[in-house]
């Protein structure tokens, strides 16, 4: 059996070791990307998407362009720093010239869910405009979704932005809401485990004597190694978004995930953007939270991140 999905993306780096992975995994049948805002400027993003598709050798994979800035309409901030100024630590081609979808982001994800009725999982590991969007232009889309899973948020651990929010959430914490208020299961893979799923030089040096998509992904974690450094203090890596993308089609088994409630703080202090996940009920076990839709990640098993390499370094 093989997971049906819609990757939503701001391709980074990250965004592109998950892209590289969907497309290796023989668990999952990648139907589509949707590019949004966010690393950086949504028409690099969709760029960035069509290449590294191209690169796994799956340019039949549809990339739609989506939303350019914040469900709000306020001016949108991007993450250069962390990605650089085209997204890929300096290593994309902006030469490129991507063959989009003529169809929105929105459009298409409606279309599909409708294909796909029931079957279609959405894995978003941006923003989550583009997924707020397609919520009001059709409120019956969690009704053909099977589930919804995220890259986003903290709930034990400190934020990446600020001390409480994570990236993803806090460049759109209205969009974040919109969807944790939408009638269908998430599933939200936080720093909780991103931060604790690590690339390291041995995972890079696999990566560089692989083939073609091998090569490039051990190019752009060059780069992300020395933003890193300044975090952890080593040259290594969260493994944000494919981790997501695992979680989401069962490559990785989760240890510790309750179903809770969880409210994005979308005040304009200095919580804003922070994941609040009702977690009183680790004194009790996990019980079952009656009405409760959200799965919060907080331990999976180890060693993904082997497999995702050799997935990668043998294309």
């Amino acid at each position: 059996m093989t997971t049906k999905i819609v990757l939503d993306v701001d391709t980074g780096i990250d965004d592109a070791l998950a892209i590289l992975t969907a497309c290796r995994a023989p668990e999952i049948e990648l139907l589509a990307c949707t590019a949004t805002w966010g690393n950086i400027d949504v028409a690099q993003a969709a760029r960035n998407t069509a290449y590294v598709l191209d690169i796994a050798g799956r340019s039949d994979v549809p990339v739609a362009a989506g939303a350019a800035g914040p469900y709000d309409g306020t001016a949108p901030e991007f993450s250069t720093t962390v990605h650089g100024a085209d997204g890929q630590g300096g290593r994309a081609d902006l030469d490129f010239a991507p063959v989009l979808a003529r169809e929105s982001a929105v459009d298409l994800l409606l279309r599909l869910s409708r294909e796909h009725a029931h079957e279609l999982e959405i894995v978003a590991v941006g923003p989550l405009t583009n997924l707020a969007l397609a919520l009001d232009a059709d409120p019956d889309l969690p009704s053909r979704v099977r589930a919804v899973t995220i890259m986003g948020g903290a709930s034990f651990v400190p934020g990446n932005v600020t001390p409480g929010a994570e990236a993803n959430i806090w460049h759109d914490p209205e969009a974040a809401q919109r969807v944790f208020d939408a009638a269908w299961p998430v599933t939200m893979v936080g720093l909780d485990v991103t931060m604790r799923t690590l690339l390291t030089e041995e995972h890079r040096a696999r990566l560089a004597a692989g083939g073609r998509a091998g090569r490039y992904a051990a190019d752009i974690l060059d780069h992300y190694f020395g933003y890193y450094a300044q975090v952890t203090g080593e040259r290594t890596s969260a493994n944000h978004d494919a981790l997501a993308v695992a979680v989401g089609c069962g490559l990785v088994s989760t240890v510790v995930a309750p179903v809770v409630h969880v409210e994005v703080d979308t005040t304009h202090g200095p919580s804003r953007g922070r994941t609040v996940a009702d977690l009183r009920g680790m004194w009790r076990g996990w019980p079952e939270v009656d009405g409760a839709r959200h799965r919060v990640v907080l331990e999976v098993e180890p060693g993904f991140e082997d497999r995702m390499v050799d997935l990668i370094a043998s294309a």
